[in-house]
Order: C-alpha cells, then structure tokens, then sequence
C-alpha cells in the first residue's frame, strides 16, 4: 500500500527532478574547455605557455593550461583547452609535456568509473524509458491508476444514487417488457421457479432496428431489479493488445458471479460477437478470441449462480450461432417499431416536463407517425419544444409539432434557397402530378401534404399516410405505387414536354419496387412464384456485397421484360388519371404557386371532382385459369393476392422526397393544356 502512495504521489518526480539537475549542474559548473587540433596542442607545448597539463591515457587526451588567452584563425579558444591523439602519437605527446615542463607540473591519468557512476549509466536510461511508457499507458487506460490494468473489465455498476428508469418510463414494446419482468422475477425469487424444475435463463437477446428502446430497456432492467447491474460497450472488450478482449471478459463475470444474483447488460454485442471465420482472408483473432472467452463463460455459468447476460444488437443476423443456440441466449426478444396505439403512450411518456397546447391531440400525431420508432417519437417532441423556445412561445402547439414531424422525416426547411418562377412551377406540377395520381387511385394511403418548399435534399414533397397499421402489402396497392411514383414524371411530360431530372429518385424506386414484385413476391404470371437471386453479404466486407444469380440468362431477359411492362403501364395508367383532371392538376398548382404548402383540408376540396379509378382486372397467378375456376368461398382478388403472404414494406411512413436538387437548365416554354 505504501509503495502504490510512492509512485502515485509526487515523490518520484522529485527524485527525478534531483538527478537531472545534479546532472546539469555539474556540467555548467566545470570550466568550459575548448577543443583544438593536435598540431596546435603540440605548437602550445613546444611554445612555452603551458602553465599545466594532464594526460588522460584512458581517452587519449591531453588538457592544457595555459598562461595567456590562445587565438587561431580568428577564435578565441581562452586558458583551458584539449586536443586528442591517436594510439600512435602516444610517446610523441608524452616527450612533448616533458620537454615543456610546465611551471605547475604535468600529471598522467587513467580514469576509473566509480560502481554508482557505471550503475547510474546503466539505470537511468532504464528508468527513463519506463517512465514514459507508464505515462503512454496512463493516457491511453485513462488514469494512471488504471496502468498495466489492460485485463480488469471496464464495465460499469450501476449504482442506487444513478437516475433511475423502471418499467413505467417504457411504452410500445409491452411483449419485451413481459419478458425482461419475468427475468426481475427470477432474480428477485429463484426458488419459486426451481420447486418446478425450472432453470433461470441464462441470456436474453434484444433484437431489433436502431432506436426501438433496446438499451431503455436494459435500463429499466437496472432500475426494477434491486441487484448489481453491469453495463458494458462490445466495443470495449477488444484493445491493441491481443488477448486483452478475453481477460476483460473473464474478470466481468467473476465479479458479476462474486456478487450474485447480479445482471450483465453488453450493447452493441455484434462487436464481439460476430460470425467466426467470415470475410475474406480469414477472421479477426483478437475478436474472435474474446468470443470463445465469452461462450465458454456463458456456458460455464453454475445452474444455480443467478447470473443473467441482456445483450442489445441491431444486426442479429451476423451473431455466431454458437452465440445464438439455447443455453446461452435462451431468449431472444424482439423489440419492434411500436404500432399506433404504442406510439400514443410513447409520445405520453415523452410529453411529460413539456408544456402542452389543450387543443394537442397525441393520438393525431400518432397517426401521422407510422413507422417511427421510440427514439423518433423522442425527436420529434424535443423538435417541437426547441421550436416552441426559438418562438418565444410558452406553450407547444400543433404548428410546432407538424414543423417537427417534417424536420424528421425530410430535414430541416431551406429558407435561404430560392427559386426563380419556372423552377417553381416545375415543382408544383410535379408534385401536383403525385398528389392527383395518389388522390385518384383505388388502393393508395390518403394524401396529407404537399408542399413546394425546399427541405433537405428535396426541392418539395408529397406526404400520404396510412390510416392504419400495414403489416402486408397487396398486389394492387404495389401497382398504385407505382402509378403514384410516376406522377411527376407524367405532369412534366404532359405540360412541359421536357421532363427534368428531378425524377430520378421516382424511377429508381418504381424500378426496385418492379423488380421485387417479379423476382421476390411472385407477381408476374410469366415468371411465376419463384424468388430468383439470393444477396450474397459478407459480415466483415459490408451488408450487401453483391446479388448472387442463379437464373439463366433467358429468364433474365423475361425479368428485364417484365419490370419494363410493370413500369409501362404505371405510366400510362397516370397519364390517363392527369390528362383526365388536367383542370384539376392546373387549380392544385395555382394554389401551390400561391400557397406553397397544403394540408390534407384544402386538398380534400381541390379534389372533391375526382373519382376513384375502377378496380383493375382480376389477377390470376397463371393466364390459363379462368375466374370460374375460383372457389366461391375465397373472392379472386383475395386468391390473387395471396391470402395472407406478408410482404415487407419499404416505405412504411409512405413520404416521398421527390424532385431531388439538381439543376434543370432551360425549357422551351409550356405546352397548352390537354385536357
């Protein structure tokens, strides 16, 4: 203990300190001796003005005292000089200071080190050298009282004065709090569960897309349970040094086993924890050292050592499988976007401390808010409040909060960018052209916005919301998708008859969306049900490396065919829609010009004349079947759908930010109307 209060305090810097000035001081101390050339030292000899000379035999040197000042060339060398010579010139020299004799003599000498002087010699670079790698490792452990600590985890307890979250500051993921109570159960009683042969888990996987509430939830774990919780990053498992990874790993779950019953909580785990062997040229030893550390420890736990590891991961398709088998991570919680009543009790939970208008209505903002997460609902009513600050409001309102739902989904709006009038118009018709399209087809969401104000990467957009939670899509609402995407690329042909290059991004997504329905959800009835291509990824070379083929190159060119006659007839069926309306498309522009920005309101009274497209014709997975083929009991349009296959959805909070900024150049001047 007191040899850790020497080298923490100040005592060896003093030391230190000492030699290093004894050793300066010495060397200003002694009288400055100018070195000269031997035939000078010899001329010296020779002229009588040697006062006093010393013969250092061990170095070959000779030290001269002189009677008067020594200039040569035009230096002044002073009374104290010395001059080498070489094994040979030895008796010359020794002749040479007798023959001078000196009035205060000559002496020889053959210097002798002292065993201090050799040791300090030896030691001191020592020392010095071990000195600055202790102050290296110091800055890199944080601290000196972390060096040569690189083993000891790094992990963090969570004490009873840090903040605490519990079950009621979690909302939307009820099925994942159900399951992480059960584990405060089992920690809190273990016996009632091993009376019926029940074994306490030993870990449980949080899965799911960013900003869910996986580490929340963690957190709360921390808060309910009343036992030692330690957190820790996957990332601070792996350091420089090899073999660093598995020690930490090691000292965790002693300390977590040494104070049982104790919960281990390690985020991001696919840091660690990621499949072995993967990638080209071999895995990542050190990585995948600490990964065999902690499988070993996972399943070296004692039945009884009511240790539980809560690990957190986003990407749970690259975890080890060995990671993944039970009796290491026997459960694996999935931790979802919250649905539309989760995301009413998630904005309840964040609009507390937040003054709030009477007339806001959470439930609306939950229904504009499809697809967020937790941590997006989070976003949006911190948005709303720093607006409702910047404004010198006192209240936040539903202004605030419609601003703060367009700066998450689209950015934040670009006031500073203006636009000359013919790029204005160009917008309005192209957003005016999905608006219409979206407004007039059968199976589309309803339109809740279109502005023509630029925000983030978009020069305007086209806002439609579901009314509900969409966990499939059907055949007909994917061929409205694409008619709708194609809208603007349709209004500026019609009206301009020199489309832009604002359509990119709408081609690009009609194109992925086409292309699935061929190759992924079985939608052309020359192809067939068939998935064609498989993405090959490798864990450590990227997600997606590249699309694996495995079709001929005759089927590739019947799939090229059909996603071409997919996006065809999208166009033609939105040319028709905004030739149709074309009077309607000109009165939305007009108030888009004047306006810039309509809510669903206003554009429920620009399109009272529309009517809704007739229902297409029945879809049927072969052209041989007949509709009299089809059972009574199940419609052809259910029978064509699929009855119940899941189809992901790509968009799920349905906002388009078209019409990318990018220069249009001149256009010829307008078309007359085609009504």
């Amino acid at each position: 203990m007191n040899l850790k209060r020497l080298t923490r305090g100040p005592f060896l810097w003093i030391v230190l300190a000492v030699l290093i000035l004894s050793i300066g001081a010495s060397s200003f101390l002694s009288p400055q001796v100018r070195r000269i050339d031997t035939s000078q030292g010899l001329a010296l000899l020779a002229g009588g003005t040697v006062e006093q000379a010393l013969i250092v035999d061990g170095q070959q040197r000779v030290d001269l005292t002189l009677s008067k000042p020594y200039s040569a060339g035009g230096t002044d060398y002073g009374t104290h000089v010395q001059f080498y010579y070489v094994a040979p010139q030895g008796p010359t020299v020794v002749d040479a200071v007798a023959k001078a004799d000196p009035p205060q003599g000559y002496n020889s000498l053959n210097p002798q080190s002292s065993w201090w002087e050799s040791m300090l010699a030896f030691v001191l670079p020592l020392v010095l050298i071990m000195v600055a790698f202790w102050w290296l490792m110091s800055r890199m452990q944080g601290g000196g009282s972390r060096v040569m600590q690189f083993g000891k985890s790094r992990a963090k307890l969570v004490s009873k004065e840090t903040p605490q979250v519990t079950f009621a500051d979690v909302a939307g993921v009820d099925e994942a709090v159900e399951e992480l109570q059960e584990i405060k159960e089992f920690l809190a009683d273990p016996a009632k569960f091993q009376a019926v042969g029940a074994k306490i888990p030993k870990g449980v996987l949080l899965y799911g897309q960013p900003g869910t509430g996986k580490t929340l939830l963690a957190r709360a774990v921390a808060g309910e349970a009343g036992v030692p919780f330690y957190s820790i990053s996957g990332s601070d498992f792996v350091e420089m040094f090899v073999g660093v990874g598995a020690s930490r790993v090691r000292d965790l779950f002693d300390q977590a086993k040494q104070n049982a019953p104790a919960i281990i909580f390690v985020d991001e785990i696919d840091a660690v924890g990621r499949h072995r062997g993967a990638g080209l040229g071999g895995g990542h030893d050190e990585r995948e050292q600490t990964l065999n550390q902690m499988l070993v420890e996972m399943d070296g736990f004692d039945v009884n050592a009511n240790v539980i590891l809560i690990a957190a991961t986003n990407r749970p398709d690259i975890l080890d499988p060995a990671l993944l088998r039970p009796g290491r991570f026997d459960r694996q919680v999935s931790v979802d976007a919250p649905d539309l009543r989760g995301r009413e009790r998630i904005l309840r939970v964040h609009a507390q401390g937040k003054p709030m208008a009477p007339d806001v209505d959470l439930a609306a903002v939950a229904k504009r808010t499809p697809g967020f997460t937790g941590a997006d609902l989070a976003n949006v009513l911190n948005e709303a409040a720093l607006l409702t600050a910047r404004s010198s409001a006192q209240l936040v309102g539903n202004h605030q909060l419609d601003e703060a739902i367009d700066r998450v989904i689209a950015g934040p709006q670009k006031r500073t960018r203006l636009m000359n009038d013919k790029e204005k118009k160009i917008t309005a018709y192209h957003e005016g052209g999905h608006a219409l399209v979206a407004a007039a087809l059968r199976y589309t969401d309803p339109v809740t916005k279109v502005t023509i104000l630029p925000r983030g990467r978009a020069l305007g957009y086209t806002m439609v919301m579901p009314t509900e939670d969409k966990y499939s899509v059907t055949r007909n609402e994917l061929l409205d998708q694409l008619a709708y995407a194609m809208g603007g690329r349709v209004a500026e042909e019609i009206v301009f008859h020199d489309p832009t290059t604002g359509a990119a991004n709408d081609i690009e997504k009609a194109t992925t969306t086409a292309r699935k329905m061929v190759t992924q959800f079985g939608m052309s009835d020359r192809v067939g049900a068939v998935h064609l291509g498989q993405e090959s990824g490798e864990v450590f070379l990227g997600r997606d490396v590249g699309h694996q083929r495995d079709y001929s190159e005759d089927v590739a060119g019947v799939v090229d065919v059909e996603v071409r006659r997919l996006i065809d007839a999208a166009h033609d069926e939105a040319y028709d829609i905004l030739s149709g309306y074309r009077t309607v498309l000109d009165d939305l522009v007009l108030q888009l010009l004047e306006k810039e920005t309509l809510n669903e309101a206003e554009l429920a009274q620009v399109f009272a004349p529309i009517t809704k497209r007739p229902p297409r014709d029945v879809w049927l997975s072969s052209p041989d079947r007949q509709v009299s083929d089809v059972p009574p009991v199940q419609t052809a349009a259910e029978k064509a759908r699929g009855n119940g296959h899941a189809v992901p959805q790509d968009e799920a909070a349905g906002v388009r930010p078209e019409h990318p900024a990018e220069p249009v150049g001149e256009l010829p001047p307008e078309g007359h109307p085609e009504s």
